[in-house]
């Protein structure tokens, strides 16, 4: 395939800049740098022409080194929220790529982004706060926190009030110090002592008498009663 020298009149990625001598397809060349206006051919009338590209690519590249650099202290700034779906586990389903992010920072922030300056050595696989490095320029570095969450988070177990845990504890603690004096009163002699010196315990009355009715009186003795005359014969 035949091949022609041309100097590049603007910056064409994975070719060259301006001012750039490169070889490229002759129909390439012919067909497409050349009708769109981004080569000229190498010629010594266009060798002129140099240092006049030459400056414009000082110019666009140090614009672009402002901007890079202006564009790297916004975005230090930025949180950039990434939700996704989980799990009942809170895994992840897929992973978040630099496509994704480019795409929050576009639709959040207004910020325009190629995927490719978002360097991720690894796609994001679980829940959390990263920060991912960008590579705006040769000579500007910058980063970009980012967080992802669920849409549909775990629920939360239920807390129970810490007075309510004491209260439940007390009727515990109280039975436990009841059956500790209770045993303690057996193996000392089995008997409980009384409140005070002199103290008579009253008696108990029975089950379903009243107190405050009167006792009943006593019956005396039944008289026999007298056998009936023998009936005469």
């Amino acid at each position: 395939m035949a091949k022609t020298e041309v100097i590049l009149t603007h910056n064409i990625v994975g070719l060259g800049a301006e001012s750039d001598h490169v070889k490229v397809a002759a129909g390439y060349a012919r067909n497409y740098l050349f009708p769109q206006g981004l080569a000229i051919p190498l010629t010594g009338a266009n060798k002129r022409r140099l240092e006049v590209l030459r400056q414009r690519r000082a110019e666009r590249e140090a614009h672009e080194f402002n901007t890079m650099n202006e564009l790297a202290r916004s975005v230090s700034k930025l949180l950039c929220l990434i939700t996704v779906k989980t799990g009942e586990d809170g895994k992840m389903f897929g992973t978040v790529t630099s496509g994704m992010i480019a795409d929050q920072l576009k639709t959040q922030f207004d910020v325009s982004l190629d995927k490719k300056k978002i360097h991720l050595e690894t796609p994001i696989r679980a829940l959390g706060e990263y920060e991912v490095d960008l590579r705006l320029h040769q000579e500007v570095a910058g980063k970009l926190k980012v967080r992802i969450e669920s849409s549909t988070p775990l629920a939360a177990p239920p807390v129970v009030p810490a007075g309510e845990a004491k209260k439940e504890d007390h009727p515990r603690t109280e039975k436990r110090g009841r059956r500790f004096e209770s045993a303690h009163a057996r193996a000392e002699g089995g008997e409980k002592k009384p409140h005070g010196p002199g103290h008579v315990r009253p008696p108990r009355p029975n089950r379903g008498q009243r107190l405050d009715r009167a006792p009943k009186a006593e019956k005396g003795p039944v008289a026999e009663k007298a056998p009936k005359s023998a009936k005469a014969e």
